[in-house]
């Protein structure tokens, strides 16, 4: 089970370090907090996708990188319309 939640956690990373790439624009961007936000905040939604689904297999692997990558979007997106009300 360990193993498996680091496995789940690193895709989250390595959705989160993807989306990092592609949304800074320089590399001082890059080493800025924003940065360092999204790919925390991939690692963790990595973590919770493990919970969802504990077994580790490709499209589960795969649904964990896209899950970090795609999270921090989501999150912000919600806090933006949770902000506006």
């Amino acid at each position: 089970m360990d193993i498996t939640l680091a496995l789940f956690a690193f895709m989250g990373f390595l959705g989160g370090l993807a989306h990092s790439f592609l949304v800074c624009k320089s590399w001082r961007e890059f080493r800025s907090f924003k940065s360092v936000r999204l790919i925390v905040i991939g690692v963790i939604v990595g973590v919770v996708y493990f919970f969802c689904y504990s077994e580790y297999n490709f499209p589960n692997g795969v649904m964990a990188f896209i899950s970090g990558y795609a999270g921090p979007s989501f999150i912000e997106s919600l806090v933006l319309r949770v902000k506006g009300k």
